[in-house]
């Protein structure tokens, strides 16, 4: 696990033949297959793209039991694969870098990168507002879920954490077709994401110097306003970033079609492109950390499964 999150570090994602992008394709054609309006479709869509994944894990791991250096090489290939941290910093980092150009259209063209948002009709600070909780939000999701459930489940955790993540963001939409289809991915997503988000705000608030930020004041904004959200998860994410950086974040959100209205976290201005730089910084830290505890749960896990050995007399 800690090669795969360096390897993550050092390369973010692959380039070419990623599997996430395969296994999506694989899901859409199931979709295909199986699609209806109704609940219990979308609940075996789930239960079959997120099984699979998790018994091809569970198998892999029976496989490689007693050949060590091959399960290093398997963890360490999904680890890399399933991370999404390098890449979240880096688009961060490339909004920035537009904003402080004063490129308002490269800037819209590069939020779908990030999110679903409609990019027209925003300005600066609604770009920057929209980078910060992004960042904030997947920080949880491609960083911190991933690693937990790699460190409580080893490859099967992995696997099936990402497939459940990616079936979110494909189908557990508030759209005409997904409404009652995509429920069942949607709310396992967010059962997975429970522990992970608040792991997230809490590190959130450890790691917050790193961008200037006082831990104090980052914990009293985190303990206000992250239930404030309507995500069971996301607000405890966006609300502890925003004490981290002194912003305000929340407000009016426009997507393809709908608009939703967020209650306001955090004190302070609205983001500019300077934040999008300490988020960066703030997501980097946290992803750090929590692979420090990852890898830690993984090596107590290892020690209480590890079958008992002879016990050595004194004497011997």
């Amino acid at each position: 696990m800690a090669a795969g999150y360096l390897l993550d570090a050092a390369f973010g994602d692959p380039r070419r033949f990623h599997p996430v992008a395969g296994f999506g394709t694989a899901a859409a054609a199931l979709e295909k297959r199986i699609y209806a309006p109704n609940r219990r479709s979308g609940a075996a869509f789930a239960a079959i793209a997120v099984g699979l994944p998790a018994l091809a894990g569970l198998g892999a791991a029976a496989v490689t039991r007693r050949l060590p250096i091959v399960r290093a090489a398997l963890v360490a290939t999904a680890t890399w694969t399933v991370l999404g941290g390098r890449t979240l910093r880096r688009e961060s980092r490339i909004m920035a870098r537009h904003l402080d150009d004063g490129d308002l259209n490269s800037a819209r063209g590069r939020l779908n990168h990030l999110c679903g948002r409609d990019p027209a009709g925003l300005d600066e600070p609604e770009l920057a507002r929209a980078t910060v909780e992004s960042v904030a939000e997947n920080t949880s999701d491609a960083v911190v879920a991933p690693l937990v459930w790699g460190g409580l489940l080893g490859l099967p955790g992995l696997l099936a954490y990402r497939a459940a993540n990616t079936l979110d963001a494909m189908v557990g939409h508030r759209s005409p077709r997904y409404a009652r289809f995509g429920t069942a991915s949607a709310r396992l997503d967010d059962g997975l994401n429970l522990l992970p988000a608040r792991l997230t705000g809490l590190l959130t608030v450890a790691v917050s110097p790193v961008a200037g930020g006082n831990p104090r004041e980052t914990l009293r904004v985190w303990r206000r306003d992250r239930n404030d959200h309507p995500s069971p998860n996301a607000g405890q994410c966006e609300s502890a970033m925003a004490g981290a950086l002194g912003v305000r974040l929340g407000g009016r959100n426009v997507y393809f079609g709908r608009s939703e209205t967020r209650p306001f976290l955090g004190d302070g201005p609205r983001p500019s492109a300077k934040h999008l730089r300490r988020a960066a910084r703030v997501s980097g830290g946290v992803g750090l950390a929590a692979a420090g505890l990852a890898v830690g749960a993984a090596l107590l896990r290892g020690k209480t499964i590890r079958p008992a050995g002879r016990i050595r007399d004194k004497g011997q």
